[in-house]
């Protein structure tokens, strides 16, 4: 109801809104311009972009425009950088060529015709700042735990001003709360501070939101210290002075901050925003509270932020001055500030700014300009711009302060008048001009519109006009019978019809009649008053069990002629993405329910007019436990019950049974014919789980008996008793048979045939069929025969292959069904009575024919033309004289073509065809045979190409003619090239041999080195496919030897060891040579290195190994060798021989290619000692430890090398310790010590073997360390020993000299000494 109140109030509004519209002049009326659009009074401009300053304006001729800079004319056309949109003032400065500066000023658009001047509001041009930080060094803040501080920001000053926020080094805001808290001018204030805070990363930012540019201030670094801890620690270093004399900050009432002082005042505008702050220190942290001493704070207006310190009201007025009192109290005490707000205000209107005034000759009207302001604002009046002073006196025309009285106008005093209203705060500036018009009056309100509106709300018909004089508007209904004026009608002013509550009775024809002492004008509009959407079953409170189903019903009734939407909502937002939730058209259902689903659901119905909404709360419980939850199939429903029974529908409703904790997910429905199909159950359609009713499509002429099944997650229920019997009463059928064609089986006959209607369709009793047919192309009349319990009906005597128009109708006691559709077919096909004429075959190429033929005559096809078949068969080659017996072959070409092409001939060959043409029967007669010759080809491979007398530089090949010569063999073309071991082919060399030639030798190849070969025969089409072979020719025998010689004389170790080749064999043609050459081993460092020679084209390449004389049962060994030709076996135990092996391995269906075996016998290598000062690491690292000494002891000799003691020697002195060694902190240099101490073993170092240290004076000297023993030593090479010798003497002259500080050169020596 409150809902339906508030859109009611929302009309009027509207309707008030539109009853103070200034005047409209239609436009193709002449008319003063009128400003329609500029730029704000103050114009802040982004100076990376183009200046664009707006005015536009209407009238009538279309007004031209001018531009004022600063109070002087602005000729545009002499700065090239400016420029005027076309039928526009708008003016568009481009800054690409020029600074945005430059145009900062005052503007002022003009825009006049003949009527008349209308002028724009001063427009001060200002382009946006965001001028740098100031670089400034920020010092450390140390402040005393408790006190207050104030980190100050002060941003640069921008235009607009920057947004100011406090942040850390991640870009995270600091914490801010009632202790710590921004104030206006964006400072940081800490009413206490705590130890936590802190940090060095107080970062003040300044956001300037017109060019969107965030600059930041330096960061500033706070330590808060306590007190107490800093003099603890700072005693040990100033003899125990108290640095800070003062306790820690104290718990103290409040004080303020700011403002300072009791009191202070604030000047605020009307209709800004006023803001006050109080911000106090004191510990504990104060709480701040205000109040209106002089009255209430405005409610509605007032907000409290920065943790109350704040006081923001908006939109003030006048009643806000007064006195404003803000209060800070802790336990200790209160303080209180006082704030005078004054309140000014800038000119604003009272009703409304000055209107237009449309008046006819003679007529008399009045201009208002009535404002207010703080103080009182100066009203001053100009006409087209000009101060009305200045202007030509005019009779009819009287200025009395804030008003101008026109009487008695005449034609031609049309005008734009300027009200200005202005103090010290800002103006006012707005046009209104006097047009003085005689016109007939018309209608704006386009005719015949149709309003809608609902029942018992309110009713408003325009009837918008225009005329001068204004016309009069007199409103009628229907008949025209009297006017509407009075009880329920209301007429206002501007022509608008109200009815305050629309009924039914309201519906109509309205005509609104304009008139004036010119003429009248009449429109006709419709009103429709519409039914209200209302909800008659609201959903209602639920409480449901987690995991069971819900549904919440909403039927709502509404005027039949709106289209409704139904919305479901889920605590006042969109229901959840989620299938559970089925929503139909007037329910909700939720399966599976969950604690996510509970909440407040609400239905609402939309129409275009109105809506209604109602609203139900869901509970979700947990389950009654139990002991064991037992998940059954559910209980049958029960109580079916058939209502809303029609002839063609029935509802069905029933109650479901138990569910046994599964929740139902569907039911379905069954039902049983028993006047056609006793005892047997159909399904008939499904229901979800959340439904108990069901609306049933029945067909006539049938018994129903209905049953229900419910599914659950376990399975069907068993059915539920039969419904009562519900008989539907027998109809025509609905429909006629289907699949109607017609086929001749002889070609005397035709077949008509269809599929029959079930029992279902047949829709009653006495069901046949109507069967009529005719000849399409001949003028006859339908035959008719009726056909019972058949799907076919044979016409016999048909000539053959006719067309044939069939219908079939289906028939009952009830009568016929509707006029069937009409099919075509056929009677029954002949054989084809003539073959295909003007056949020719044309040659392509020597494998490829295409042959033409001329189509048969339809008369003679006798049926379905299917296509033609091309026979055709090769008679022989024209090589070989004897005939080739080949079998025929058949190209079957569908439809109706009249050429094929024969692919994949023989090349010179003679060739025999004939075409066919078949239809449905079969084939017809062939055409007479004829035959072509296809022309030479290119031959086939050669069949065999034999490699043969392999020698160092020459191999002979030998070959056999191709099969398939395919013409003259004309000659042969040899090509062969290297391969190398990667398997890469290297120059290609050509030989052209004769055609009577199946032999040849070619010389100068290379001494063991791979060829491969291809060979192909010619004839005059070209050369045809190659036959390849792969050959090795011998090694060079001078290698061999050497090799011999050198096994001979035991040198085996060569760099890249050959084994002897093995015994040669006479060459054969079928194997090749064997792929590997050059087998070796030699021993390396970490295994033995099998090398070798690799020729073949496999990349699966090991070596295999076994123990010599191993058994039979142990397996090869595998190595892989991945491309390589030389491997290191290091799996080879010392004192064994070993069988090795190489092995390529190609596809799965080819043979392996073993090597011979290599016997490699592997020495046995004694253990060695590992000498560990004999390796690298340790040598580097003692390397670095004796340049690490050497560095430290110069830099403390060289300290210690300035002489004196230390003022800390006194403290040295007292300790007890003799061990106690410190060592100084700044200058890294060891203490002194006295006499005593000096002749006591270092701490941690080693006794000699007699049990004493000799020792000199000096302490520093490392030449007792000098001539050490053997040194023993871990296997991780830690140093286990001690030095084992004395130390020599040291020289009398240096033993003189030991009070004095040694020099870096005697530490170099005794460093050297030790390493």
């Amino acid at each position: 109801m409150m809902e339906r109140r508030r859109m009611d109030v929302a009309l009027l509004v509207l309707f008030l809104v539109q009853l103070t519209t200034a005047l409209e002049v239609p436009l193709d009326l002449p008319q003063p311009p009128t400003i329609t659009h500029q730029s704000p009074k103050d114009y802040i401009i982004d100076p990376r972009e183009n200046i664009i300053i707006h005015c536009e304006a209407k009238g009538k001729p279309h007004p031209s425009f001018s531009w004022t800079r600063n109070g002087t004319h602005f000729d545009i056309d002499e700065d090239p950088n400016v420029t005027m949109k076309p039928h526009s003032g708008t003016m568009v400065v481009d800054i690409s060529r020029a600074k945005a500066e430059h145009y900062e000023s005052v503007y002022q658009c003009t825009s006049r015709n003949k009527h008349g001047t209308a002028v724009s509001n001063n427009i001060v041009v200002q382009q946006s700042r965001s001028p740098l930080w100031s670089k400034e060094k920020l010092k450390a803040m140390v402040v005393q735990e408790g006190v207050s501080m104030v980190l100050p920001c002060r941003p640069p000053a921008g235009l607009p001003p920057p947004i100011i926020f406090w942040m850390d080094n991640n870009f995270q805001k600091l914490p801010q709360s009632s202790r710590v808290s921004q104030s206006l001018n964006g400072d940081l204030y800490f009413s206490n501070v705590l130890r936590e805070d802190s940090r060095n990363d107080y970062i003040c930012y300044a956001r300037f939101p017109y060019t969107q540019t965030i600059q930041q201030k330096q960061p500033i670094s706070v330590k808060v210290l306590n007190m107490d801890a800093i003099n603890d620690t700072m005693a040990a270093f100033y003899n125990e002075t108290d640095l800070f004399s003062e306790e820690p900050a104290d718990e103290r009432k409040p004080t303020f901050l700011i403002p300072s002082g009791p009191s202070s005042s604030k000047m605020v505008l009307r209709g800004q925003v006023l803001e006050m702050e109080c911000i106090a220190e004191g510990l504990p942290t104060p709480e701040v509270s205000w109040i209106k001493v002089s009255g209430d704070l405005p409610a509605k207006r007032t907000f409290f932020l920065h943790y109350q310190k704040t006081l923001r009201i908006v939109n003030v007025s006048e009643s806000d001055a007064g006195d404003y009192r803000c209060t800070a109290r802790n336990r200790l005490g209160s303080v209180h500030h006082t704030i005078k707000v004054n309140v000014k205000a800038a000119p604003y209107w009272i009703s409304g700014a000055p209107r237009n005034l449309v008046l006819a000759p003679g007529e008399s009207g009045v201009l208002t300009c009535r404002a207010s302001g703080t103080p009182k604002p100066l009203v001053t009046w100009a006409m087209n711009g000009i101060p009305i002073e200045n202007s030509p006196k005019d009779l009819s025309r009287k200025v009395e302060d804030d008003t101008i009285i026109f009487t008695d106008v005449q034609t031609g005093s049309s005008a734009v008048f300027q009200c200005n209203v202005s103090n010290d705060y800002g103006y006012l500036l707005s046009n209104a001009f006097v047009n003085v018009l005689s016109e007939t009056p018309r209608v704006l309100t386009p005719s015949n519109k149709v309003y809608q509106v609902i029942k018992n709300h309110p009713a408003l018909i325009d009837c918008a006009s225009f005329g001068s004089p204004i016309p009069k508007i007199t409103w009628f209904k229907d008949s025209r019978a009297s006017t509407l004026d009075g009880d329920p009608y209301i007429v206002h002013d501007n022509g608008t019809l109200e009815i305050h509550v629309a009924q039914a009775r309201n519906s109509g024809k309205y005509t609104c009649v304009a008139r004036n002492t010119l003429g009248n004008y009449e429109n006709h509009v419709y009103l429709e008053v519409k039914e209200p959407t209302r909800i008659l079953k609201q959903p209602e409170y639920k409480v449901v069990q987690r995991g069971r189903s819900v549904v919440f019903e909403c039927k709502v009734k509404h005027d039949p002629s709106l289209i409704p939407t139904m919305t479901w909502l889920k605590d006042d937002g969109e229901l959840p993405d989620d299938e559970r939730l089925i929503v139909d058209s007037d329910s909700l259902a939720i399966s599976d329910v969950t604690e996510n689903d509970a909440g407040v659901y609400t239905c609402i119905m939309n129409t275009t007019l109105d809506h209604d909404s109602a609203s139900a709360e869901l509970t979700v419980v947990e389950a009654t436990p139990t002991p064991a939850v037992v998940y059954e199939r559910p209980d049958p429903p029960t109580d079916l019950e058939l209502t809303d029974q029609k002839k063609r529908s029935v509802q069905l409703t029933w109650t479901p049974g138990d569910e046994h904790n599964s929740p139902i997910q569907k039911f379905l429905i069954q039902f049983e014919d028993s006047l056609h199909h006793r005892g047997h159950w159909h399904n008939l359609t499904e229901v979800p789980g959340s439904k108990t009713t069901a609306h049933l499509k029945l067909s006539p002429y049938m018994h129903y008996t209905f049953r229900v099944l419910a599914l659950n997650a376990v399975n069907l229920s068993r059915p539920s008793f039969p419904s009562r019997m519900f008989k539907t009463e027998p109809a025509a059928p609905d429909e006629n048979p289907t699949g109607v064609q017609g086929l001749g089986t002889e070609h005397d006959n035709l077949v008509i045939s269809w599929k029959p209607l079930t029992g279902l369709q047949s829709n009653g009793p006495g069901l046949h069929y109507r069967v009529m047919w005719r000849q399409k192309l001949v003028d006859s009349d339908w035959t008719t025969v009726t056909v019972a319990n058949n799907s076919k009906f044979v016409v016999s005597g048909t000539p053959t292959f006719v067309p044939y128009e069939l219908r079939v109708q289906a028939v009952n006691e009830q009568g016929a069904a509707a006029e069937p559709q009409t099919a075509i077919g056929f009677s029954g096909e002949d054989l084809p009575v003539a073959a295909p004429e003007n056949v020719q075959a044309m040659l392509l190429n020597s494998t490829l024919a295409k042959v033409h033929w001329e189509p048969v005559p339809a008369r003679s096809i006798r049926g379905h033309l299917k296509g033609y078949r091309v026979y055709y068969w090769r008679d022989r080659s024209l090589h070989k004289h004897n005939p080739h017996h080949a079998e025929k072959q058949i190209l079957t070409f569908s439809g109706n073509h009249t050429h094929g092409m024969l692919p994949g001939l023989h090349p010179f060959s003679l060739y025999s065809f004939n075409v066919r043409l078949y239809n449905g029967k079969g084939e017809g007669p062939p055409s007479p045979t004829q035959q072509f010759e296809t022309p030479e080809g290119v031959p086939g491979p050669p069949t065999s190409l034999l490699v043969t007398n392999p020698n160092l530089d020459s191999l002979t090949l030998e070959w056999s003619p191709p099969h398939d010569r395919n013409g003259h063999i004309t000659g042969y073309t040899l090509k062969y090239q290297p391969v190398n071991d990667s398997n890469e082919l290297g120059p290609l060399e050509e030989l052209a041999l004769p055609a009577n030639e199946t032999s040849v030798t070619v010389f100068s190849l290379k001494y063991s080195t791979r060829y491969k070969f291809y060979l192909n025969a010619i004839t005059v089409s070209g050369a045809g496919p190659a036959i390849s072979q792969e050959a090795v020719t011998i090694m060079d025998e001078a290698l061999i030897s050497q090799h011999e010689v050198d096994v001979a004389t035991g040198n085996t170790q060569t760099p890249h060891p050959i084994a002897p080749s093995p015994p040669r064999r006479p060459p054969h043609k079928a194997q090749p040579a064997s792929p590997f050459k050059n087998i070796s081993s030699s021993f390396v460092e970490d295994g033995t290195l099998i090398s070798w020679e690799y020729w073949g084209p496999e990349k699966n390449v090991y070596v295999e190994y076994i123990v010599k004389n191993s058994e039979g049962e142990e397996e090869w060994q595998k190595e892989l060798v991945n491309g390589s030709q030389n491997v290191t076996l290091k799996g080879l135990k010392g004192g064994l021989s070993y069988r090795v092996r190489l092995v390529a391995q190609g596809h799965h269906d080819q043979p392996l290619h073993h090597s011979e075996e290599l016997v490699v016998s592997v020495p046995a290598v004694a253990s060695r000692q590992v000498d560990i000062a004999t390796q690298g690491w340790f040598i580097g690292l003692m390397c670095a430890i004796a340049l690490l000494i050497l560095i430290l002891l110069i830099i403390c000799f060289i300290q210690r090398n300035k002489g004196g003691k230390y003022p800390v020697k006194e403290k040295e002195d007292a300790h007890t310790d003799p061990e106690f060694q410190p060592m100084k902190d700044d200058d890294c240099t060891f203490g002194e010590y006295s006499d005593n101490e000096d002749h006591k073993p270092l701490k941690g170092s080693r006794t000699p073997s007699n049990g004493t240290v000799k020792r000199d004076d000096s302490d520093d000297s490392l030449v007792d360390y000098g001539d050490g023993g053997d040194g023993q030593f871990n296997e991780d090479g830690s140093f286990i020993g001690q030095y084992s010798g004395k130390s020599a003497s040291r020289e009398t002259a240096e033993g003189h000299e030991s009070s004095e500080a040694p020099s870096p050169i005697n530490a170099m020596n005794s460093l050297n000494s030790f390493v």
